[in-house]
């Protein structure tokens, strides 16, 4: 599903099947939408990884001028 929400514009998607990866994808990547696994983790393990994409904001800096890249490709 990332795959395909990635093809419209403005959107960053991540296929997210960790907590940690979910805070990295919006620290360094600005991710807009995450998309989950119910096949290979947990409703709870699922319920945390959203609590910590949500709770986290982008770090901006020199993650910047990769969302710009990013973007730009839009």
């Amino acid at each position: 599903m990332a795959l395909a929400a990635d093809k419209m514009a403005g959107i960053r998607a991540a296929n997210i099947v960790r907590e940690d990866f979910a805070v990295l994808c919006r620290e360094h990547n600005n991710a807009n939408v995450l998309t989950l696994s119910g096949r290979f983790v947990s409703i709870e393990e699922n319920e945390r990884i959203v609590d910590a994409f949500l709770a986290t904001e982008f770090a901006g800096g020199r993650h910047a001028d990769r969302v710009a890249k990013i973007n730009a490709l839009d």
